[in-house]
């Protein structure tokens, strides 16, 4: 298996309800409507399968696309209709589920420090995680770590001076500092390789439930809308102040399981650069932007509870199924468990 090309495109995949359905059907079209129909009730809970794939598959027609599909689509008036309430729907249910939004400096302060005995994946699969759950795990990250940094560069010309230039900073680190071999998107591709895994941009889109879809979703909603760019700093904060020890767990976890250099490497590269971008994220960025655009701090408070929120629920549906010994995935790879009768 080779690393994919810049250029490929991932197929459409099945549809999970109404939602999604009508979305392929769609951009599967050739005449396309001037408005898009919604089924009655589908709209009800923001965090389900129909609804996050439905949403992430009108946001990938603003990254590669799919195959077969028409450009043209991105800007789809009606497309863009139902994208909106898409949208609106899962930040009812986000809001709904997150209440109270703690104050930006009580959550960045919680994040600097590190659990002794953590319980999320990273934890797990230092302690006793097997090889099927880290291919597994790389699965769920793939949707967002072969686009990786691609989301939170819509927000560079939503931000300007000292903000700006600070992010660019942490954004040209992300693409490698100028070496497409150390492209962190690539380094990503490589590390599935390692664990014979398909590198192929939304290659597993199928396989990928809900809460990993939720993750990556909540990046693009923040980064398309101006009206969420402090979100978006506060969603691109929660991911670099945690990554660093994150990744030192998982790192260790895969050389444990076998894992050769190219199945390290990604891990290896975020220990040191997010441990630079961490400081950078929260003095560069949203100091300097608070220091421009006060009003903006509720907004970033907002984008770093939910993407932990996020987050969070993708940890609980991996544990709970890991658990059971039981595939966390929809479609099982061959080295899962068997399922139980």
């Amino acid at each position: 298996m080779g690393v994919s090309t810049a250029a490929s495109q991932p197929h459409l995949p099945g549809a999970r309800g109404p939602l999604s359905r009508a979305v392929i059907e769609l951009v599967t079209s050739q005449a396309p409507p001037s408005t898009a129909p919604v089924p009655a009730g589908a709209l009800d809970d923001g965090w389900d399968e129909d609804h996050q794939l439905a949403l992430y598959l009108c946001y990938e027609l603003h990254y590669r696309g799919f195959a077969g599909v028409d450009a043209a689509w991105e800007w789809d008036p009606g497309l863009l209709g139902l994208r909106g309430q898409l949208e609106q729907a899962f930040l009812r249910s986000l809001r709904a589920e997150l209440g109270s939004v703690p104050p930006l400096a009580d959550q960045l302060r919680e994040l600097l420090v590190e659990p002794v005995d953590g319980d999320g994946p990273s934890y797990f699969l230092l302690r006793g995680g097997q090889r099927w759950q880290v291919r597994e795990y790389l699965v769920h990250r793939s949707l967002y770590h072969l686009k990786e940094a691609d989301p939170q560069a819509w927000v560079i010309p939503r931000l300007h001076g000292a903000a700006q230039a600070a992010l660019v900073a942490i954004e040209y680190d992300e693409y490698g500092g100028g070496r497409p071999e150390r492209v962190h998107s690539r380094l990503f591709a490589e590390m599935m390789t390692d664990f014979d895994l398909e590198p192929g941009y939304g290659h597993y889109l199928d396989a990928v439930p809900a809460p990993a879809l939720a993750v990556v979703n909540l990046m693009s909603l923040f980064a398309l809308h101006r009206a969420h760019r402090g979100a978006l700093v506060g969603q691109f904060a929660a991911v670099e102040i945690t990554s660093s020890p994150g990744s030192a767990r998982l790192a260790a976890a895969f050389e444990r399981l076998g894992a050769g250099p190219a199945g390290t490497g990604f891990y290896l590269e975020h220990v040191e650069a997010d441990a630079v971008h961490e400081q950078l994220v929260r003095h560069g960025v949203i100091e300097a932007l608070l220091k421009d655009e006060p009003e903006l701090e509720e907004d970033i408070a907002f984008g770093l509870a939910a993407s932990t929120l996020a987050e969070e629920r993708l940890a609980r549906h991996l544990l709970s199924c890991w658990e059971q010994q039981r595939s966390s995935l929809l479609a099982p790879l061959d080295d899962a468990p068997a399922l139980l009768p």
